[in-house]
């Protein structure tokens, strides 16, 4: 195959032109390679470079959060790690009786993977779960919450199913109960205006939005309790200690605003395609079902279409789409060797048969009508022919 029609963008989107240009700019700058922590003239031009980076990235997130509380990390992975062990913890030391986490049953990885080490550190951890819609409903958060919880974390939108959760109605729950909130908005920053004026932290990467691979955020308020979990220096305001890498800041914050300067428009181009790739491929006939019934304008990030293939796995149809030229993933590309099906789609009651012939396909504005047609009658031929 000599090209290939790349429809993973959930996974890793493609750099944009403006992020490759801050890396280049970055190259032929005097401060490229300078410590940012070093006091000489070089190192304060990087520290320099840095902190406007901070700024950018900052005022592209939105949410009132200032440059100072943007703590940079190497991507959304670290962020969640950061966010549910220190917040946690600091919750806890600064109240004795804050020893619950509530986080949803459909979060990243990063995220549910931490829940047996916070039991070993001693917190209790309830998962809640959404409906068939793949939405968490604010009622079963306030069932979950109570005067134990430090910690409520649910998505911004999900990485699989691309459904937008009602994150302001559930932070002012969490902060009813006297917990902290925060979202994981790695999927939903630069894709939709995010609810997260009250959110008290918030993960974000750059490479879901068009930036480099290996640099993401933490976007945590200067009131939210923090225990560091790493040490070793004074970075990142004692949050992240490291080096920091200026390089990829610049072009994350180059990408940031990029993607955010005309969002509305980008949006409404991107959810057209959507829509019209969603109504194709689950024509009645076609044997191809939607895993939710949200639709994708309000309720639904653009860009993102989740079905499944019943009577067929997802690594079958992924090959086959592959041959054709043709790139799709199954969900999250974390956990894409796991032979157990999507813990997203089981959580929102989707039968383990049907969940094993999951599909996701994800792009931006990029994209042209032409691929996306070319890709739905690939699709469906290959569901035909296997059926």
């Amino acid at each position: 195959m000599d090209s290939y029609v790349y429809l993973d963008y959930a996974a890793s989107a493609p750099m944009v032109p403006e992020a490759k240009a801050a890396e280049a700019a970055y190259a032929e700058a005097p401060y490229a390679g300078a410590n940012p922590n070093s006091l000489h003239t070089l190192g304060r031009e990087a520290a320099m470079a840095l902190e406007g980076a901070r700024r950018e990235i900052a005022k592209a997130l939105g949410g009132g959060f200032r440059p100072g509380e943007i703590v940079f990390t190497s991507g959304g992975t670290e962020s969640n790690n950061l966010a549910l062990y220190g917040i946690a913890e600091g919750a806890r030391a600064r109240d004795r009786k804050r020893t619950r986490v509530v986080v949803s049953a459909i979060e990243h990885d990063s995220e549910l993977d931490v829940v047996p080490a916070l039991k070993d550190r001693g917190f209790a951890v309830t998962l809640v779960r959404p409906g068939r819609d793949g939405r968490i409903a604010p009622e079963e958060l306030e069932r979950a919450v109570g005067p134990d919880c430090a910690l409520v974390s649910v998505m911004s939108a999900n990485n699989e199913t691309g459904v937008i959760q009602p994150v302001a109605e559930l932070a002012e729950i969490a902060h009813k109960a006297g917990a902290l909130m925060h979202t994981d908005a790695v999927q939903a920053f630069g894709r939709i205006p995010l609810a997260i004026d009250t959110c008290d932290a918030v993960s974000i990467a750059a490479h879901k939005i068009g930036g480099p691979v290996g640099i993401g955020a933490l976007a945590l308020r200067m009131r939210c309790p923090f225990r560091p979990q790493n040490f070793g220096g004074g970075q990142e305001a004692g949050k992240r200690p490291g080096t920091q890498d200026v390089r990829g800041a610049l072009a994350f914050a180059a990408a940031a605003k990029a993607q955010t300067d005309h969002l509305a428009e980008r949006r409404s181009a991107c959810a057209a395609k959507a829509n019209r790739l969603f109504q194709k491929i689950c024509a009645p006939g076609t044997g191809i079902q939607p895993t939710t019934t949200a639709q994708i304008d309000d309720t639904r990030l653009p860009g993102m279409v989740s079905i499944y293939v019943p009577g067929l796995d997802s690594e079958t149809l992924i090959l086959k789409l592959d041959q054709k030229g043709f790139e799709v993933s199954a969900g999250s590309a974390c956990s894409s060797g796991s032979l157990d099906p999507s813990h997203v789609l089981s959580a929102m009651g989707i039968a383990r048969n049907d969940a094993l012939g999951a599909l996701r396909i994800s792009f931006d504005e990029r994209i042209s009508d032409e691929d996306l047609d070319r890709f739905a009658d690939a699709l469906i031929g290959i569901v035909a022919a296997n059926n």
